[in-house]
């Protein structure tokens, strides 16, 4: 009898289940579910309005991921329930939700339904960067050293700060909720039973790290008085690894996926770091940039370093063995998605629907044709902040040399050199502190949808760009460690052997290009660095007045 391992991965807007056959690595099908709330920018479900930067999700659209997505996937593949030897869950991260001490969200309670802090706090809620610049000024003072291996700063993405603007502007959902939970964990604890939290997430995220544990309870004290006992309080439960098995689906997630009573789960992991063992990458000095609505740069090294304005250094974060190092870009398909909306033509639009594509690919189609510099614009890629190496989230985007002949395609061509220009930031930033970086490996669907972009990238970087062959790194990397979780294969035997999806594809970078590119990298860093090292603060003093 064939066996199986089941990933389910939990993206921005839809979380999708994938079956891993464990005898050939192939992704036997693969299932989707968009989330009917989407993403919650300006109002709940109720019509209460959300303020600027809030970004938040309904826990009911994940357990729709499981009701729906992981029978169609097993239906699809003609795979009964016994084949499947175990399961491994991946989220965007930071995304975090108040829950009572059985797993109740307490936005599906009565009480908090129209209260905005009790619904799923999703990572690119950034209305929490006040709370973080407070954490910020407070370990700079507490211990210099504090945040030497979270980038020595802390993001508004994470869940400390999320945690302070609930207990600040909601105390009774502080008070009211038993935990304070990692969507991942949630989910995890949905199918188990057992409240674990991950190591990967922990340590990420929530500034906990393998030797030391968390923060100390006074330095929580310090942030508010009410804080001091937050771990111990909101925050409990044992910090295990990826591939270790949390416990096995329970009577009611059996009816509730189809999944067989018994069957070994996983402790979860982020979606960017499942894709680590998904892309078969288990060496140190090779670097995997998953593109999506954001951008995460995942990096493996052999020693704990400290680098600064990197989202963090967790031992045994990726894989066992390994100090993994997160980066990353707070804006990436989110970028273009948002000049489709706001500076595309109908004209434009027309076009495409004329010739069967889409805007965005007409679009790359029409910037392909210029070359660097050619259009006269530079751009900065801060328009959702920036996570790495600036770690601010009231950073706003800038689109500079504009003209009354500046055409869309100049216009989206800038704006994806932006985000090349922000790769080769964290790329560099690496190096200058001697982290190895040797190889560039890319996955996500817009490395296989938009070869213009990838081009581009190699470019700018100045050398050749893999493309994994895998469009479905996260989950098929949860898959795997559902498979080591249930004790069939080892972390390592499982990466080499069930690890990517055949051959990747290979971009070759063009020398006149990356000539053009660095000089035109000069200036992007002359404004990166003006605007967003506090020379001048504009763009957080228009984001202050706008409030």
């Amino acid at each position: 009898m064939k066996q199986y391992s089941l990933g389910i991965d939990f993206g921005s807007l839809s979380g999708r289940a994938v079956l891993l056959d464990l005898k050939t690595g192939e992704e036997t099908a693969t299932a989707v579910c968009e989330y009917a709330h989407a993403v919650m920018s300006e109002t709940l479900p109720d019509g209460t309005k959300l303020g600027d930067n809030w970004a938040l999700q309904h826990p009911q659209d994940y357990l729709d991921v499981l009701r729906f997505a992981v029978p169609d996937v097993m239906h699809k593949a003609s795979v009964s329930p016994d084949q499947i030897v175990g399961v491994g869950v991946d989220f965007t991260a930071s995304t975090v939700l108040p829950v009572k001490n059985d797993g109740t969200p307490l936005c599906l309670l009565k009480e908090f339904e129209h209260e905005p802090h009790a619904y799923v706090k999703m990572w690119k809620h950034h209305a929490a960067q006040s709370y973080a610049d407070r954490i910020n000024e407070i370990a700079v003072d507490y211990d210099s050293s504090m945040l030497s291996l979270f980038g020595d700063r802390v993001s508004s993405e994470w869940l400390i700060p999320k945690v302070m603007e609930t207990l600040d502007q909601a105390p009774a959902v502080y008070e009211a909720m038993d935990h304070f939970v990692e969507a991942a964990d949630w989910i995890v604890w949905k199918l188990c039973g057992n409240l674990v939290r991950n190591a990967c997430l922990s340590g990420y995220k929530s500034l906990w790290n393998k030797k030391r544990g968390y923060p100390s309870e006074e330095f929580f004290s310090l942030l508010d008085p009410r804080l001091r006992h937050f771990i111990d309080e909101k925050l409990s439960g044992p910090v295990l690894p990826s591939g270790v098995c949390a416990g096995t689906i329970t009577e009611d997630a059996a009816v509730m996926t189809g999944l067989a009573v018994g069957t070994p789960i996983s402790v979860a992991g982020a979606d960017a770091h499942s894709a680590i063992p998904g892309c078969g990458i288990v060496e140190a000095g090779h670097l995997l940039i998953v593109v999506g609505t954001s951008a995460c740069h995942m990096l493996m090294d052999t020693e704990e370093k400290a680098v600064p304005g990197i989202c963090g250094v967790v031992e045994d974060g990726m894989l066992p063995g390994f100090v993994g190092y997160e980066a990353g870009q707070s804006c990436m398909g989110d970028h273009f998605e948002w000049f489709q909306k706001a500076c595309m033509p109908s004209s434009v639009v027309e076009e495409a629907e004329a010739i069967g594509v889409s805007p965005l690919a007409l679009m790359s189609e029409k910037a392909k044709k210029l070359k660097p510099g050619e259009s006269g614009l530079l751009a900065l890629d801060f328009w959702n902040g920036n996570r790495s190496v600036l770690d601010n989230g009231d950073l706003s985007g800038m689109l500079l040399g504009m003209t009354l002949d500046t055409k869309p395609e100049e216009i989206y061509r800038a704006l994806v050199e932006a985000t090349g220009f922000g790769t080769r930031v964290i790329v560099e930033q690496f190096r200058e502190y001697g982290v190895p970086l040797n190889k560039i490996t890319l996955c996500g669907g817009i490395p296989h949808k938009n070869p213009f972009l990838v081009q581009v990238y190699a470019d700018i970087l100045g050398m050749p760009l893999f493309i994994a062959p895998t469009l479905q790194a996260g989950a098929r990397g949860s898959a795997i460690y559902g498979a080591v979780a249930a004790g069939v294969i080892s972390p390592e035997e499982g990466v080499r052997k069930l690890g990517s999806a055949g051959a990747d594809v290979v971009v070759h970078p063009k020398r006149e290009n990356t000539v053009a590119y660095d000089a035109l990298y000069k200036e992007y860093r002359r404004l990166y660095e003006y605007f967003g090292m506090g020379e001048n603060p504009v763009m957080m003093t228009l984001k202050k007045l706008k409030k």
